[in-house]
């Protein structure tokens, strides 16, 4: 059976703003069915990395906490700590970035909440049943919610394609182990270069995988666990993780964390398809967009969406200049051209497989 997509542009009129058309549309789209009465309810989004001006504006992010306190429910803002370096990589770090990029409860109207803690190692074993995860690494404060909201940027990603609602939720509220379970076939190594043999990555080894040898650290692939807490305690970020994994499994991973945090209970999504960059918000700077902005989408099948986001794109000219432009134009798909090395629909057929939702969807345009 086909789920439902509610849409709407971004025209606005002299009695409506754009933030009161986004409020009208998740409660269109059936967001306010949900019973939030005294309920626990995590918004997952991406603070933007520091330098990217391309993340949503934190405006958005209040109409959709608004819109939950009106509901009885306690909204708070969350992500997962990255595991490349950059202004994300702790929790102090990550919230000294929200704040910069205007992320408050001020601005926002609740708390911000970095779910898997200080170093990213605060996280939950969800079982799950994938082809490749059995047990995903889910930052707590996400799973200890009562509700899921994922409110995402739609735009281009070099490693999936896309970035939607799937990698908004997978990826983005995997733990630093998680994430690396989702990027890596293998376990992080020391650049040797980098180290400087202070021994910080060998106390927080629970499992004696580190050794120190001519002020040099090593780690005994045996014996670790990819844990991913040394990545997090290097203070000249010496210690890295391998990225060996192919985008094909990349994307079926994140689809099968994405299960893992949406299983057994409520959650609901939207996303919002303008400043369309080719690259992931991840990024410190932000390319000029590929495409034009179109509008904003809401629903409670994260697979769908996404779907209904691609088809939408599809349908748009390139941006005269941009690298979706430039490229050469192989085939009619824009996320393919700009992206040559990955291949999005890998994600959504692997989601649709394992029941995550339904790539077949009913659009309804709310005017």
């Amino acid at each position: 059976m086909a789920s439902k997509v509610y849409y709407c542009d971004l025209r606005t009129r002299h009695n409506e703003t754009l933030l009161q058309k986004l409020r009208r549309l998740i409660k269109t789209a059936g967001m306010g069915e949900i019973d939030f009465e005294g309920k626990f309810t995590a918004i997952k989004l991406h603070f933007g990395e520091l330098g990217n001006l391309a993340f949503l504006r934190p405006n958005y992010s209040k109409v959709v906490a608004d819109f939950v306190k009106e509901l009885g429910g306690r909204p708070f803002l969350t992500d997962c700590n990255t595991l490349y370096v950059g202004s994300r990589k702790n929790a102090l770090d990550h919230m000294d970035t929200a704040m910069e990029n205007g992320f408050s409860p001020l601005s926002t109207g609740c708390q911000i909440i970095i779910a898997d803690g200080l170093k990213g190692t605060d996280d939950v074993y969800v079982p799950v049943e994938g082809e490749y995860v059995k047990e995903a690494k889910i930052g707590r404060a996400v799973m200890d919610a009562d509700i899921f909201i994922s409110l995402n940027h739609f735009k281009g990603h070099e490693g999936t394609g896309f970035g939607g609602a799937i990698k908004n939720i997978g990826m983005g509220c995997g733990s630093r182990a998680g994430k690396m379970e989702m990027h890596s076939a293998g376990k992080p190594y020391v650049d040797q270069d980098k180290c400087i043999g202070c021994a910080i990555c060998q106390k927080n080894c629970a499992h004696d995988a580190i050794t120190i040898a001519d002020r040099k650290a090593s780690i005994d692939h045996s014996k670790c666990v990819g844990c991913g807490r040394c990545i997090g305690a290097c203070p000249k970020d010496a210690t890295r993780p391998a990225e060996d994994e192919s985008n094909d499994i990349l994307n079926r991973k994140i689809a099968e964390y994405s299960l893992a945090v949406v299983q057994g209970r409520p959650h609901f999504h939207i996303s919002l398809v303008i400043d369309i960059s080719p690259y992931c918000d991840c990024h410190a700077e932000n390319d000029l967009p590929i495409l034009p902005d179109i509008g904003m989408f809401a629903s409670f099948d994260p697979v769908a969406l996404d779907q209904a986001c691609v088809d939408a794109c599809l349908k748009q000219q390139p941006i005269p200049g941009s690298r979706l432009d430039e490229m050469p134009h192989v085939c009619e798909d824009h996320f393919i051209n700009s992206q040559p090395a990955t291949d999005w629909r890998s994600q959504l057929s692997h989601a649709e497989k394992i029941g995550l939702g339904t790539r077949e969807y009913e659009l309804i345009e709310m005017r």
